[in-house]
């Protein structure tokens, strides 16, 4: 026993001590700067947030625009959920498997998807100009709510869908049949059967978009121009642009704290709301498309949900490949110019080789790292169910807030750290950390006891028993892990915005200092990263859809 112990807290050792040293030290730093940034005890910060009109706003728009964010991808994505619940046919894999793309690109891709769809260089308003012979783009969505929205609804449909879609397909279809044979008419059948059978799935999916829109900055930050301001965008300007310290871990606690709000009041929602289900297989609850507004109906949602989803980013691609001379490859020949001739602004070709070998340290460490908490997690007899929720803390935690906390824990001794390069692939692996372990611990608790008791009995040590048992059986698991850590670590752009050093800019980085910059090879140079980050990301999504090991991984 007291060797299995022993096996047990080393291999959570590594793991557990990353997540201390990386994640709960810069929140404790932001907590003590928050409170005593003075070197005494100071609440001016939480004064100012909510005693001035201007933080107040800024804390209000962040809410409701999140919650209408919210409802407004619930609305769009039902009508999808209900079509792949009910219905079988042709494509339907690869439709599911395309409404994923927009999720799992890099928020920085998204923002330059929907400015070239809606800007005014963008395809729309430069069509419109053409056709109406018009001297001003009609379209003006950039630095408004409205583009805004639509780029949350693009970028969460995905989680509503499949989160719903999922629930629906193994609800008994007999329980509608039912109430229609005794009167019930189909809006009553949804309303009073459904939709209560359904809430569960629905309360889970609109918890996780409404979070993701709360600390929303990517978007934000691009679309929304100086007017519109999220808690996370006045964070990261707090600490970068006016250097107020004290005020910024202030924001960041007040952030941290309704997130922790919503987390609560969802538990607290989906315990009460809960009702036993008649679940069945989906082979048997889904059927062919028989009438014709049937085949309709399901063309037509298809048709608009796959339009509203790959358009922005089949524009992307388009405008990427546009030139003052007409169509041509001149943005791409571009991205190896350091057009400004600085160290601080090297070229794109530099910053996509460090994004590269961010990525690469970043799927090293996120795997190996996984790989030990996932292993102790589902080995340990006590306190697994402590160390799975420790590791999911990072992914409540915003980004920016995750670097504004290394600004302060490791600029001063014995860990000063702010000039380090490797602090950035820190910063990634500590987000794709959980990703990875969930990934693999659902496949490591589906491995039969008596496997490794059996190897165990012919001799195998420890050791070998999981190179040579469990990990063929996770191969796959690990796999995908590996590919959302290279994602995010390619795509990540809060943290990196306050840690990566100027000569060490990544591809996000870049496109943003592009877009920030006028002219119209700088807007080139902008599109065609983002289409090279897009097509990148979209390659890595392909693998792990392949690698992918049925429906029992949690991602």
């Amino acid at each position: 026993m007291r060797a299995r112990f022993s096996l047990q807290s080393l291999i959570l050792f590594l793991p557990l001590g990353f997540l201390a040293l990386f994640y709960f030290y810069p929140f404790a730093a932001i907590l003590g700067f928050a409170f005593f940034g003075n070197g005494a005890l100071d609440l001016s910060g939480f004064q100012a947030i909510f005693s001035d009109p201007y933080y107040l706003s800024v804390l209000w728009f962040t809410t409701w625009q999140a919650a209408l964010s919210t409802l407004l991808t619930v609305i769009a994505a039902l009508p999808a959920a209900y079509i792949f619940a009910r219905y079988q046919f042709r494509g339907q894999t690869l439709a599911r498997a395309l409404t994923t793309l927009p999720f799992l690109m890099p928020t920085i891709v998204v923002a330059p998807a929907f400015i070239a769809l809606f800007g005014p260089r963008g395809i729309l308003n430069v069509a419109l100009m053409n056709l109406f012979d018009l001297t001003s783009p009609p379209i003006q969505l950039l630095d408004t709510i409205w583009i805004i929205l639509l780029a949350h609804i693009f970028y969460n449909y995905t989680i509503v869908f499949r989160i719903v879609s999922t629930a629906w397909a193994n609800l008994d279809p007999q329980l509608g049949n039912a109430a229609r044979m005794l009167g019930a008419n189909r809006p009553r059948v949804f309303l009073e059967i459904t939709l209560p059978l359904l809430l569960p799935a629905i309360l889970a999916a609109s918890l996780l978009v409404f979070i993701f829109d709360f600390t929303s900055f990517g978007v934000i930050l691009i679309l929304g121009g100086a007017r519109l301001v999220t808690l996370e965008v006045e964070i990261y300007r707090t600490a970068a642009n006016l250097f107020d310290l004290p005020l910024a871990a202030a924001l960041s606690l007040v952030q941290i704290f309704f997130t922790l709000i919503f987390i609560f009041a969802y538990t607290r929602l989906q315990a009460r709301v809960t009702a036993p289900a008649r679940l069945r297989p989906q082979h048997i609850t889904k059927r062919a498309l028989k009438t014709l507004g049937e085949k309709i109906f399901v063309v037509a949602n298809l048709a608009t949900m796959l339009c509203f989803l790959l358009a922005p980013l089949g524009v992307l691609i388009l405008q990427s490949l546009q030139t003052a001379q007409g169509f041509g490859l001149q943005n791409y020949f571009a991205l190896h110019e350091n057009t400004r001739g600085s160290a601080t602004f090297i070229a794109p070709t530099d910053a996509i080789r460090n994004s590269l070998v961010f990525a690469g340290v970043t799927v090293a460490l996120a795997v190996a790292l996984g790989l030990l908490a996932a292993y102790g997690i589902t080995r340990a007899q006590k306190g697994g169910g402590l160390f799975d929720a420790l590791f999911l803390l990072p992914l409540a935690t915003s980004a920016v807030t995750l670097g504004f906390g290394y600004i302060i824990a490791f600029s001063r001794a014995p860990l000063d750290f702010r000039a380090a390069v490797w602090l950035v692939p820190i910063a990634h692996t500590l987000v794709a950390l959980p990703l990875v372990i969930r990934s693999v611990v659902p496949m490591l608790r589906q491995i039969r006891p008596n496997l490794r008791e059996a190897a165990a009995t012919l001799g195998a040590n420890p050791t070998r028993v999981f190179r040579e048992i469990d990990l063929p059986i996770v191969e796959r698991a690990v796999i995908v892990g590996a590919v959302f850590a290279f994602i995010i670590s390619l795509g990540e752009f809060g943290a990196t915005t306050l840690i990566a050093r100027p000569e060490f800019t990544t591809i996000p980085l870049a496109i943003y200092r592009f877009l920030g910059q006028p002219g119209l090879a700088n807007y080139g140079q902008a599109m065609a990263l983002s289409a090279l980050l897009m097509l990148v990301s979209a390659a890595a999504i392909a693998l792990m859809e392949r690698a992918r090991v049925g429906e029992g991984a949690e991602f």
